[in-house]
């Protein structure tokens, strides 16, 4: 079996690659040329996977890359992914992140072999925006979002990634293609990028604790602490990938954990896993990182995932922050050399 990634040097892709080399498969990971090396997240398995210069953006390049490796199942996992960038850079997030899928489709119809490529696209619970669905707890209302939920996208990201899921259920419809979405909700890891809000907190807190709890540490500056995500280990998403392209039928679904958790919540399980009870102190509200439009709550519920392919998450919320922390940690201790253990 050969698989084609595109966004290979993303935290998705690093994941999914190992996860197919682990099935042995033989990979293919596309990426653009860039004037520095992005292959960090990879550089350990580069020896076994085949790298080719190419760009989403360019149908002429995707067309010919797709015609050129013939795979059996391709993974797209390239976008821009950043909510808050997509404001500052509409166009580009719209070109790659929806018009990139459109090249994928079309080549992929236009190939020869439309019958015999099976094609996953990475959709985003952002899509849903503020809307969600009312089910009765124990308690109180519970509000959830699942593949019936109405999409009500609040950036431009969110906006490309829609015009990208409406896009492979077209192609599925229109042509016949084995194309599937998994609408996959927040999903962090120690490869996560340093923008975002996770990597962003266990990066300063493992800056913090290789500076020795210097008092005087610059402090920590966030945006809105009460928005609340569903949040999981990408190593469980990327499995929930390959099974959606395994099955016999293409569908889409949600992928998530089924529990939400606030940005402060967060911060109290990767604070006190360096023995901090209150991090008050240490945090800075700013509203430079508070969004034009902002998503407050996200709770994905994966029942369909789990009854039609058998997948639930593996790793918890607690183990996905203390895991991020400690990598960090680890990461910013090799980078002083006074603090290095034997």
């Amino acid at each position: 079996m050969k698989a084609i990634i595109f966004g290979i040097t993303g935290q998705d892709g690093s994941y999914l690659a190992e996860l197919l080399l682990e099935k042995g498969y033989e990979v293919v990971g596309i990426t653009r040329r860039v004037s520095v090396s992005t292959l960090n997240r990879i550089n350990h398995i580069l020896p076994k996977i085949k790298i080719v210069e190419g760009d989403i953006t360019d149908a002429f390049s995707v067309s010919n890359v797709i015609k050129e490796e013939a795979p059996d199942e391709i993974y797209n996992l390239a976008a821009q992914s950043h909510v808050g960038t997509s404001f500052k850079q509409p166009s580009l997030t719209w070109d790659v992140t929806a018009g990139g899928v459109l090249n994928i489709l079309e080549a992929i119809r236009y190939s020869g072999r439309k019958d015999d490529i099976k094609f996953y696209q990475a959709s985003s619970s952002e899509m849903f925006g503020k809307n969600y669905n009312l089910r009765e707890g124990l308690a109180e209302m519970i509000k959830y979002q699942d593949e019936k939920t109405p999409f009500m996208p609040q950036s431009p990201y969110a906006i490309a990634k829609l015009a990208a899921h409406h896009l492979v259920r077209n192609y599925r419809d229109s042509y016949g293609i084995f194309a599937c979405s998994g609408i996959l909700f927040n999903h962090e890891s120690e490869r996560r990028g340093e923008k975002f809000v996770t990597r962003k907190i266990t990066k300063w807190i493992g800056e913090l604790v290789a500076s020795g709890m210097d008092t005087e540490f610059p402090a920590l500056r966030l945006g809105n602490l009460d928005a609340k995500r569903d949040w999981g280990h990408a190593e469980d998403y990327v499995r929930g990938m390959w099974e959606m392209v395994q099955h016999e039928t293409p569908n889409d679904y949600v992928v998530a954990t089924g529990e939400t958790y606030s940005v402060r919540e967060f911060l109290d399980i990767a604070f006190k896993h360096i023995g901090i009870d209150d991090w008050n102190d240490f945090v800075v509200i700013d509203p430079e990182f508070y969004r034009p439009a902002e998503v407050d709550y996200l709770l994905g519920i994966p029942a369909k995932a789990k009854r039609v392919l058998g997948w639930e998450p593996q790793i918890s919320f607690e183990q996905l922050v203390e895991r991020m922390v400690d990598s960090d940690v680890e990461e910013a201790r090799l980078q002083r050399p006074d603090l290095q253990r034997l």
